[in-house]
């Protein structure tokens, strides 16, 4: 018989940098739509892995000298290839003692729920891309499951996505800071996810009750270019789970959604000057700080005006912001983080990343 110890290590042999377990029941207060039960209900335990992310994808954004490296192989490379493929060894091992092992590779757009604001529609979503130059319509960009129902009664409709990183707490990998990024106590929040849900029972692992791990330092929200972030704890987003308090700022996620692909005047070396000095017609007002309503239409508008400055790998957006994790990264390796120590030199020299002077 299999022991999670057995388990664990085969992950790890099989490139996972950590495993945990967690219990169904800690999705008890999840939503239906989001809730694993509903993808296994006969399913006892859910396994978590994290994959690390190498600090140097973050390098070149860093530098403002080389965006290709991180979303290709940071976001592309682990969730395409490498965390599938431990997926496969660690459920194969799992059916070869008779349990079901339903893996689950990181995924988007493919719900009922909206990626941008956890309702039922179709909207924008990050996973997907916008070609304007080559649709001259929005669709390309929209969810790819348009439409779905239930197909019985008690069921819910395909295909069902559950939130990685609540699952990663539940797992006892780490915890949510507050620009809602995951953070491990080993890797910060340069980490990938991914989970097999079995009808295997194993003993939950504790939820991460160590030193916390986000530092309250607000740095995610100064560094921020979009100013997407805020800083107000009366009006943060907190449940419990357990003893548990998971916690995360309030945030904007369409101007989130404009300045990760395309962050402004001051971070987009690919956008040239004369293209924001042209175009006083509003469809780049977000970007420039203007009064504007974020939403689904601020980020068409950008998209519109900025399409065929995209450059675009691996079937994944460029992320080409960077403030929320440098920020992140930059504050643990202090004195007191979770990070401090690890490495031989500092993420960041210096106080502040670099801004084009225009």
């Amino acid at each position: 018989m299999l022991t999670k110890d057995d388990i664990r290590n085969l992950a790890l042999d099989a490139g996972a940098d950590a495993c945990g377990f967690g219990s169904l029941s800690r999705f008890d207060t999840a939503p239906d739509d989001m809730n694993p039960r509903f993808i296994a209900p006969r399913a006892k335990t859910i396994i978590g892995f994290l994959f690390r992310m190498p600090r140097g994808v973050q390098r070149g954004i860093e530098e403002g000298t080389q965006f290709f490296q991180y979303p290709s192989l940071a976001y592309g490379g682990i969730n395409e290839v490498y965390a599938p493929s431990v997926l496969y060894e660690v459920g194969r091992a799992i059916e070869d003692e008779g349990y079901e092992a339903i893996v689950y590779r990181n995924t988007g757009a493919r719900g009922k729920i909206s990626d941008m604001t956890g309702e039922e529609g179709s909207t924008l979503s990050p996973e997907e891309q916008i070609v304007f130059s080559r649709t001259e319509n929005k669709t390309a960009h929209h969810r790819s499951v348009s439409s779905t129902r239930e197909v019985a009664e008690g069921k819910r409709a395909p295909d069902l996505q559950f939130h990685f990183r609540i699952a990663a707490v539940a797992c006892g990998l780490g915890e949510i800071g507050w620009s809602k990024m995951f953070l491990s106590p080993d890797f910060g929040p340069m980490v990938r996810m991914a989970f097999i849900l079995t009808d295997m029972e194993f003993e939950p692992d504790p939820l991460y009750n160590g030193t916390p791990l986000c530092r309250k330092c607000m740095a995610c929200v100064r560094e921020c270019p979009g100013h997407c972030l805020s800083s107000d704890k009366k009006t943060s987003n907190s449940f419990m789970m357990e003893d548990k308090l998971i916690e995360w700022a309030e945030y904007d996620p369409w101007r989130c959604y404009a300045f990760y692909t395309f962050p402004g005047r001051k971070h987009d070396p690919f956008i040239p000057t004369e293209v924001f000095e042209q175009h006083k017609d509003g469809k780049l007002a977000i970007l420039e700080g203007k009064p504007v309503q974020s939403g689904e239409q601020a980020v068409l508008d950008v998209y519109s005006v900025l399409d065929g400055f995209f450059p675009s790998w691996m079937g994944y957006n460029m992320a080409m912001c960077g403030g929320c994790i440098g920020a992140c990264v930059n504050m643990l390796e202090k004195k007191g983080g979770c990070l401090e120590g690890k490495f031989e030199e500092p993420f960041r020299v210096g106080r502040e990343r670099w801004k084009i002077n225009r």
